[in-house]
């Protein structure tokens, strides 16, 4: 077994937040970027509405349509969503969606889902939001008809009556190439968050939260495994922190200016600062049982960020 903090290049994932503004050629050539410099993955995430009063210019994009494009001009790199909003999609279509773009990359699909969050999405796109009760236990059943699906045999008929979504008679088709495709679950729920990873997810991730703060629900959804005989072991667990690096003090002020936020306070909540600080932090968070980092690009076109990070970070934390 790995010791805690040794992280390679691997274990460092891109994260993108279009819905802030970004068209599918700028995706693409961070994915691409990022898949020749030997980032472990390129994931994004799953919304509508530009958030943070930003005028999200040219307008969003749709997740999975975005990665099935990506799938087909990559060749590599892991790709998948952090995470995807189960209102947005009924469980079958969803099911349908990730095992063709997992087909369409050859296997490197991840599917991150969530209950949602961002009520004011909803009502600019006329998606139904119902109150968080009820979208746990929509959570819940979707993840048990699509993994349902998912592992009926081929030939077999996969049924789930009752619930919200009542299912009969489904050939549970196309299944994805990974058996099982990797399913993502995050937040910081403290109780029905850990029982849901436990039961579905291989891997747990905990978004901008304090370091604290992971390690107490790492802890938690590690005692949920222990509630149902899992191995804990069994989860990965990771972290998603927004990046902002630069060769001087100089530069770090400058990417800092371009997603309006302060220098300080990204050195207090993310990753930031020079190669040796954000590296110091990520190996605080590897220390800490983080095996996988998301590092949160929000300037899609500034890739020679992506190269600082790769050519003078990793080879710290490694």
């Amino acid at each position: 077994m790995r010791n805690l903090g040794d992280m390679q290049l691997a274990d460092l994932r891109i994260f993108t937040e279009p819905q802030q503004g970004a068209t599918y050629g700028q995706l693409l050539a961070v994915a691409q970027r990022a898949e020749q410099l030997g980032f472990g993955a390129f994931f994004r995430s799953d919304h509508y509405l530009a958030m943070g009063g930003n005028d999200g210019l040219p307008g969003p994009t749709d997740s999975w349509v975005t990665l099935g494009g990506i799938a087909r001009e990559t060749s590599t790199i892991r790709l998948g969503t952090l995470v995807t909003s189960m209102t947005f999609r009924y469980p079958g279509p969803l099911a349908v969606s990730v095992a063709q773009v997992d087909e369409m990359s050859g296997g490197r699909v991840e599917l991150g889902l969530g209950a949602g969050w961002y009520g004011e999405e909803h009502e600019a796109y006329g998606i139904p939001f119902p109150p968080l009760g009820e979208r746990f236990e929509r959570l819940e059943e979707q993840l048990e008809i699509i993994t349902g699906m998912w592992s009926t045999p081929a030939g077999e008929l996969f049924d789930s009556p009752g619930g919200h979504y009542p299912v009969t008679a489904s050939p549970g088709l196309p299944k994805p190439v990974q058996t099982p495709l990797p399913i993502v679950i995050g937040g910081g729920g403290p109780k029905k968050t850990p029982a849901l990873a436990a039961r579905f997810a291989s891997e747990y991730n905990t978004p901008f939260v304090p370091l604290e703060f992971f390690t107490a629900q790492r802890e938690r959804v590690g005692g949920a495994c222990e509630t149902i005989d899992r191995d804990p072991a069994t989860m990965t667990y990771s972290a998603a922190l927004v990046v902002c690096c630069g060769a001087d003090e100089r530069e770090v002020e400058r990417r800092a200016a371009a997603i309006g936020r302060d220098p300080a306070e990204l050195r207090e909540n993310g990753a930031a600062g020079t190669p040796e600080e954000v590296a110091s932090t990520i190996r605080a968070w590897a220390e800490a049982g983080a095996e996988r980092i998301y590092l949160q690009v929000l300037d899609l076109a500034d890739l020679d960020h992506l190269d600082l990070v790769a050519d003078e970070v990793a080879p710290l934390v490694a």
